[in-house]
């Protein structure tokens, strides 16, 4: 299969251009920002965009909007040919800040920045549809791999034993480990009755405290200095919204499509991760 990728020097693209050439695809990086042209291809894989983890400023929103709502539209109508499929990534953002609720892709979108962006960014991905390409919007967590992420942002600070819990803790935190998301997406690619959204996230959600103490005890380091939500809020502005949230999401799509995942749960997940670090 010819794959066209955008986003292929990001964390996940790295990995997911690596993990596409193992299985015998051709991958065609691609850049939006260049002038080479689009080729006929089989599937589409769309990962770019402008970081979300930045101060959300009002041209940081527009760079933010503009790389993924209207490169959307651009790529899919720059495609020479339609593809088969056409996988976008989007976000839990979507779900917005839903306390204890439990999420599945049949809940309706809330509200705030990321959760309009995440409805426009499916929207646009979903004119492909008209062109008969079947569409799968990746709707991802936290994704925990070697070598990038934010666990790598985090180890530092766990690492010295001055790691802790965001705000209350109390927030639902979806999370995946980089293989399983990268399996996801082999499944998108290969799976014809897979579309719409899929929650990319492990099926055994925890709280941000959960998370913080499994970093903790994976690392043998404590971990109970926290961050106070006005620090957070200081720090980052309308983005810390982001890491306050509380998105308990399921991914229902992916276990009723008959998907397994490698690392259901979090500690074996982070020793896993942690053990290849070392």
């Amino acid at each position: 299969m010819l794959v066209t990728l955008t986003g292929a020097t990001g964390f996940i693209g790295r990995a997911l251009a690596g993990r596409l050439a193992a299985a015998g695809h051709q991958v065609h990086p691609f850049s939006l920002r260049s002038a080479q042209p689009l080729l006929a291809c089989d599937a589409v894989i769309y990962l770019a965009g402008e970081p979300i983890a930045q101060r959300w400023t009002p041209e940081a929103k527009r760079r933010i909007r503009e790389s993924r709502v209207e490169g959307t539209r651009r790529l899919v109508a720059g495609l020479p040919s339609a593809p088969r499929v056409f996988i976008c990534s989007s976000a839990v953002g979507f779900y917005g800040s839903r306390g204890d609720e439990v999420l599945t892709e049949a809940s309706p979108p809330g509200s705030g920045f990321l959760a309009d962006l995440c409805v426009d960014w499916e929207r646009a991905a979903g004119e492909a549809g008209a062109l008969g390409m079947r569409v799968v919007n990746l709707r991802t967590g936290m994704v925990l791999g070697r070598g990038g992420g934010a666990l790598q942002r985090m180890l530092p600070a766990f690492r010295l034993g001055i790691g802790g819990r965001l705000g209350s803790g109390r927030q639902w935190m979806p999370w995946i480990h980089l293989d399983d998301l990268l399996d996801l997406v082999e499944f998108a690619l290969a799976e014809a009755g897979v579309s719409g959204p899929l929650n990319a996230v492990a099926p055994e959600p925890v709280t941000n405290r959960q998370f913080t103490s499994a970093l903790g005890r994976a690392l043998r380091r404590p971990a109970f200095v926290p961050v106070p939500a006005f620090a957070l809020q200081a720090l980052f502005g309308e983005m810390a919204s982001v890491l306050l949230a509380s998105q308990r999401v399921i991914p229902r799509a992916a276990l009723d499509a008959g998907f397994e995942f490698r690392h259901p749960a979090l500690g074996p997940a982070l020793q896993d991760i942690l053990r290849s670090n070392r």
